[in-house]
């Protein structure tokens, strides 16, 4: 059953009537994303992925289509939906425990009901030990940890990810990979990714779905049929290599649109 569902999905900017100029940045995208799925956006630079995630996590509003989640249409933020996004997001005045509590906080939680839950995510996520710990005192993957142990307190049906470790090296973006598909396995969570790195989606997805160069419209979806449980030991694997150039074939000539459209506005 689908837990969320786009039909011809549309986000343009400016206005041609005002001659502020008029750019379509996502054009007819539709997709179901079902209910315990981790599903993957992946496309060139400027594509629109980002708009999307930020449409469906309700920041943004389509100029046209719809989107449902559960069976209920939205057109703003909905509670069944979290948000991690690549930038670093933790308050550096709050610990770690008092970054994670922090939306609790912020819904009237009882101190002691707040501070229950968020240990127990702290400790899911890893991080059991550096609850006095502040943002500061943390390296980058541990920051990350933080900030998707705050979304996921809230319990989110849907958790957003827009490149949320993009900033890290190659390493410890593996293992927190898989350290995220532990928690996505315990939670049964639902996880929609946007990332620019196709091991990366291939490793962590139940399917991958690439988008055109701009307008960002839906290419293809490729179904990543690699056994669960998985760890990061399935990068070795002949059928691994194999997904990643699959994606990759579907990516590559709009990868190549999307570097020509950008050498024409240099």
């Amino acid at each position: 059953m689908a837990i969320l569902t786009l039909r011809h999905v549309r986000k343009t900017f400016g206005n041609p009537d005002n001659g502020s100029g008029h750019v379509v940045a996502v054009d007819d995208a539709s997709l179901d994303v079902a209910d315990g799925e981790f599903f993957s956006i992946i496309g060139p630079s400027g594509c629109g992925k980002s708009t999307l995630l930020r449409i469906i996590g309700g920041l943004a509003d389509a100029s046209a289509g719809e989107l449902t989640v559960g069976t209920e249409p939205v057109n703003g933020p909905h509670p069944w939906i979290g948000m991690v996004f690549q930038e670093e997001s933790t308050f550096p005045w709050r610990t770690t425990l008092g970054n994670v509590e922090f939306g609790l906080e912020m819904r009237g939680v009882r101190l002691m009901n707040r501070r229950a839950k968020a240990r127990e995510m702290i400790r899911l996520v890893g991080l059991s030990g550096f609850e006095d710990r502040y943002p500061s005192e943390l390296s980058g993957g541990m920051k990350q940890r933080v900030a998707i142990a705050r979304a996921l307190v809230l319990e989110p049906k849907i958790l957003l990810m827009d490149e949320p470790f993009g900033a890290l090296d190659e390493q410890t973006r593996i293992i927190l990979g898989e350290e995220l598909l532990r928690i996505r396995d315990e939670l049964k969570q639902t996880i929609i990714l946007v990332t620019h790195n196709i091991n990366e989606s291939v490793q962590l997805s139940d399917r991958v779905m690439v988008m055109t160069a701009r307008p960002g419209k839906v290419k293809s979806i490729v179904d990543i049929d690699l056994p669960h449980p998985r760890d990061s030991m399935i990068i070795a694997s002949e059928r691994f290599g194999r997904l990643v150039g699959q994606v990759w074939s579907a990516l590559r000539e709009e990868s190549i649109r999307s570097f020509k459209q950008t050498e024409l506005r240099t």
